[in-house]
């Protein structure tokens, strides 16, 4: 039987963290299934998600924790397998002026769409000719089946005449 665990790490970045975080996986018969991993401001954050022998899930858990030691704060929980919604998902580029409260503005217009934000990207760009910050969000968004792509993209045009939206 296996066990999957979903965690995140964030710490002060270091070379060899990486390698660190897959050979505890490794040597506890732990298979790395998926991760989202950055570098910000000098931090290393990540969430990251593995399946082990049920009877390593403990011994895993544990090793990974001995990695606070060296400034890495791990947080787990065990996956619980549930029937997911029948759904589909669709790709969005949102550009625009930057401003404070963009990410909430732009997050609340596609939960009010009805739409859930399942991986989201956000960036500041200079723009080419003035410099001026550019606002840059990439992400996929799951709908209910049956949605329409048209209402999540209207939602978002309606915060404001300078951002533009690109469904994939």
């Amino acid at each position: 039987m296996k066990s999957y665990l979903v965690m995140t790490v964030l710490g002060p970045d270091r070379q060899g963290l990486v390698q660190s975080l897959s050979a505890v996986v490794a040597d506890h018969g732990g298979n790395w299934l998926e991760s989202r991993m950055a570098r910000l401001a000098g931090q290393f954050a990540g969430i990251l998600r593995v399946e082990c022998p049920e009877a390593e899930a403990e011994g895993l858990a544990a090793a990974l924790k001995t990695l606070e030691k060296d400034g890495i704060s791990i947080q787990f929980a065990r996956e619980q397998a549930a029937e997911a919604p029948a759904r589909k998902t669709v790709s969005l580029d949102v550009v625009g002026n930057d401003r404070p409260g963009i990410v909430r503005q732009l997050a609340a217009a596609i939960n009010g769409a009805g739409g859930n934000v399942e991986e989201l990207v956000t960036g500041l760009e200079s723009a080419a000719m003035s410099g001026h910050p550019i606002f840059r969000a990439s992400g996929t968004v799951a709908l209910p089946e049956g949605a329409a792509v048209e209402a999540i993209v209207a939602a978002i045009e309606k915060l404001g005449p300078d951002l533009s939206v690109e469904v994939k």
